[in-house]
C-alpha cells in the first residue's frame, strides 16, 4: 500500500527501502527505470526484509536484460539499449543491499557483473557511444568514459563526480545525458572506493579528493575536443564533499554544481550513535565501541556495514575515525575560487543544514545557493523525483559560466 503526502510517498515503513523506491520512480524520467517494472517489483517486495527486495529486483532485472537481449539479437537496437539500461539499473539496486543478505559476497559479485554486462551493452548501442578511458592514478588507472560532443573543435566539457555507492549508470541519464544535449562533451569515471575501484580492484575511499580529481583534469585536458576555459564540474551525493575538497586546489574548473552540499560526512555517521556508543568513540573504547555496535539492531549493523565497505578499515571503530578526516574547514573553503552552484533540498536525509553552511563558508560572490522545496516536488537528499527541475537549473547555471548561453541558436541547438 502507497500513501502519499506532498513528495513524501511511503512505499514502505523502513526508511532505507522507501528512499531507495522514490530514487528508482525518479530515474522513469530519464528512461533508466520504467513505473509498471518498478512498481509491480515494489508490490513483491515484504517490507524491511533486504533479502526479499534483492530477489525481487534481481528477478526483475533478469527478465528485463532477456528482453534486452532478445531485441538485440534480432536487430532492434534501440529497443535493445532501452531494456538493457533499465535492467542495469534494477541489478544496481540489488548491489546496494548484498550486505542484508546470507551472502553478501556472492550477491555483489553476481548482480554487478549483470549490472556492468548490461551497462556496458548499453553504451555500445548507442548512436554515439562513448570513448573508455584509463585515468593515470598513482600506481594504477581509474576507469572512465568520454562522450563527445557533437560537432568539430573544442568543446565544453562535464567532469562527473559520483556520491558514496551510486552506479555510473545513475551519473548518465538525467545528468549526463542533459549535458550533452547541451553540446557537452561528458566524463564519468570511478574514483577511489566506488564501484569497480572498490569491487574488482579493492581501492578505498579517500578524504583528499584533489589527487583524484585532478589526475582527471589533466587526462581531459589533454584532448583537443576539450576547451580547456569551458570545463564544468558536477558532484552529487557524498561527491558533494569531495568536489568542494578538490576545488580548494584544483582551480581550472569554469563553473561547478554541488548536490548537494557537505561540510562534514561525520554528522551522518555519528547520527546514528547512541549517547553511550558516542561516548565510546571519543574515549578511544576500540573493543567496546565495536562490541556495542555488534549489538545494535539490524537494520543498523547492515547499513553501517554496507557504508563502511568503501572506507577500507578494520573495524567500525576504525572507520568512524577515519571518516571524521571527510570535513571541510573554513581554511579549505576560502581557497575555492571556481563559481559554485548549491543545491539545498528539503528534507535532506542525511546532510540537513549542510548546505548552507558550506554556501556560508565560500568567499566571495560567484556562488549560489539553490532551494529544492516540498511544494515543488522536489524535497529528499539530491531532490530524486524533481530530475528535470534539477536538470533545468543545474544546466542553466552551468550554461551561463562556460558561453553555452550565447551559442544557443534561435532552434535551441548549440551552434
Amino acid at each position: 500500500m502507497t500513501t502519499a503526502t506532498g513528495t513524501r510517498s511511503t512505499f514502505f515503513t523502513e526508511p532505507g527501502m522507501n528512499s531507495m523506491t522514490r530514487a528508482m520512480l525518479g530515474r522513469v524520467h530519464t528512461g533508466a527505470a520504467d513505473t509498471g517494472e518498478a512498481l509491480t517489483t515494489i508490490d513483491r517486495i515484504t517490507d524491511g526484509d533486504y533479502a526479499s527486495w534483492e530477489r525481487e529486483w534481481e528477478a526483475t532485472a533478469d527478465r528485463v536484460a532477456a528482453i534486452g537481449d532478445d531485441s538485440l539479437r534480432r536487430g532492434h537496437r534501440v529497443s535493445a539499449r532501452g531494456a538493457l539500461l533499465r535492467a542495469a539499473t534494477y541489478y544496481t539496486a540489488c548491489v546496494l543491499v548484498a550486505d542484508g543478505c546470507a551472502d553478501p559476497d556472492a550477491v555483489i559479485a553476481r548482480t554487478f557483473a549483470a549490472y556492468r554486462r548490461c551497462w556496458e551493452g548499453y553504451l555500445g548501442l548507442l548512436d554515439e557511444p562513448p570513448e573508455r578511458l584509463d585515468i593515470p592514478y598513482e600506481d594504477t588507472t581509474m576507469p572512465g568514459w568520454l562522450f563527445p560532443a557533437r560537432g568539430e573543435g573544442p568543446k565544453p566539457t562535464l567532469v562527473v563526480t559520483n556520491g558514496a555507492d551510486g552506479a555510473l549508470s545513475y551519473l548518465w541519464p538525467g545528468h549526463g545525458s542533459e549535458a550533452a544535449a547541451r553540446g557537452y562533451n561528458v566524463v564519468l569515471f570511478d574514483g577511489p572506493g566506488q564501484q569497480r575501484m572498490l569491487f574488482e580492484r579493492g581501492v578505498p575511499f579517500r578524504p583528499d579528493w584533489e589527487h583524484v580529481l585532478t589526475p582527471v583534469v589533466d587526462t581531459v585536458l589533454r584532448r583537443p575536443d576539450v576547451d580547456p576555459g569551458r570545463l564544468a564540474l558536477y558532484a552529487v551525493s557524498q561527491g558533494g564533499y569531495w568536489a568542494p575538497r578538490a576545488l580548494a586546489f584544483e582551480h581550472r574548473f569554469a563553473a561547478a554544481v554541488i548536490d548537494g552540499g557537505v561540510v562534514d560526512v561525520t554528522a551522518a555517521w555519528e547520527a546514528v550513535l547512541t549517547p553511550e556508543q558516542k561516548a565510546l568513540l571519543d574515549g578511544g573504547e576500540r573493543d567496546r565501541f565495536n562490541a556495542a555496535l555488534d549489538g545494535a539492531p539490524a537494520g543498523t549493523r547492515r547499513m553501517l556495514t554496507w557504508r563502511a565497505k568503501p572506507y577500507g578499515r578494520p573495524t567500525l571503530f576504525d572507520t568512524y575515525l577515519g571518516v571524521r578526516r571527510y570535513r571541510i574547514t573554513p581554511e579549505l573553503a576560502a581557497r575555492i575560487t571556481t563559481p559554485v552552484l548549491i543545491a539545498d533540498p528539503d528534507d535532506e536525509r542525511y546532510f540537513a543544514g549542510q548546505p548552507e553552511r558550506l554556501y556560508d563558508m565560500l568567499p566571495g560572490e560567484k556562488k549560489e545557493l539553490v532551494r529544492f522545496t516540498e511544494a515543488e516536488g522536489a524535497a529528499g537528499h539530491c531532490q530524486p523525483m524533481a530530475r528535470a527541475l534539477a536538470a533545468q537549473r543545474f544546466f542553466d547555471f552551468l550554461d551561463d559560466r562556460v558561453g553555452l548561453t550565447a551559442a544557443i541558436d534561435q532552434a535551441g541547438a548549440p551552434l
